[in-house]
């Protein structure tokens, strides 16, 4: 299993008009968490791009808890339980200053031949990175 945490600092222009992070700014915020595992394990998506392989999100869940606002430090924790296929899943935590579970959600991506269009096995570089947590 991998597990990763990533901080981020809500911005004034990520609030609504009730002074709450707006709920469409989760999955950015995922996204962020997301590309900086890749990143902490060694691999980045620019190196699975330039193999051939884009990464497109097919599912996408989101639950609020509690609301976040202007200037709060989120923790993003992010969990990878099984090793990739032709597609990758992500569980999303995000955790308020106080250590509040606010927000839970997850993702899967799949592997995509930037050619074809169609599914593909990811990178074996990139699944020589990633074995060694699972």
């Amino acid at each position: 299993m991998l597990t990763t945490e990533t901080k981020i600092r809500v911005r004034y222009g990520e609030t609504d008009q009730m002074a709450y992070v707006y709920y469409g700014n989760y999955p950015l915020y995922y996204e962020v968490a997301r590309t900086d595992m890749i990143r902490k394990i060694g691999w980045t998506y620019t190196q699975m791009e330039k193999s051939g392989v884009m990464m497109p999100v097919a599912l996408l869940n989101v639950k609020y808890l509690l609301p976040a606002y202007y200037d709060d430090e989120l923790t993003i924790k992010v969990t990878v339980k099984n090793l990739p296929t032709k597609k990758m899943e992500f569980e999303y935590e995000v955790f308020n200053e106080q250590g509040k579970l606010i927000n839970t959600g997850n993702t899967t991506l799949v592997f995509v031949d930037m050619k074809t269009g169609k599914p593909t096995n990811p990178p074996e570089e990139f699944m020589e990175k990633i074995r060694e947590y699972f």
